[in-house]
């Protein structure tokens, strides 16, 4: 009998739970996941000029871009249909709606090198209407430029 409770305590079972393959795998997806991200990006294609200017810094709070298209068509990344055409009305609308909830909001334009420069004006003077203190140009610098 005493040989039989000997095996019983040296045989205890683990109640642990080992982590480190979680571990292994969440660094993996996180990688994964930075990778992609930045190759992500959804949206309508511009040629955006390529100038140097001076650097805005960077916002705290998450912007508002309208785009305009080399057609001229108006888009804007609030709403539903952030991949549908937007008429002034609808630009205004949404522009007025996301600065009564956050009126620090930074609205920028983004239009293509060879749309009318009068359209982006239009878009600008748009943005100031609906309560915009502010309204940035996004361009890309000449080495980051695309061909």
């Amino acid at each position: 009998m005493v040989k039989h409770m000997r095996s019983r305590n040296r045989r205890r079972l683990m109640a642990e739970i080992n982590v480190v393959p979680y571990i292994d795998v969440m660094l993996v997806l996180l990688v994964i996941f930075m990778v992609t991200a930045p190759l992500i990006t959804t949206g309508i294609k511009v040629n955006l000029p390529q100038e140097k200017a001076g650097g805005i810094a960077s916002p705290t709070t998450e912007s508002v871009v309208i785009t305009v298209d080399q057609f001229g068509d108006y888009y804007i990344d609030v709403g539903k249909e952030k991949n549908q055409p937007a008429s002034e009305q609808i630009l205004f609308e949404r522009v007025r709606t996301v600065l009564e909830y956050r009126p620090e909001t930074p609205i920028l334009v983004r239009a293509d090198n060879r749309v009318d420069y009068g359209r982006v004006v239009r878009a600008m003077v748009i943005a100031q209407a609906a309560g915009a203190p502010e309204v940035g140009l996004i361009t890309v610098p000449p080495e980051r430029a695309e061909p």
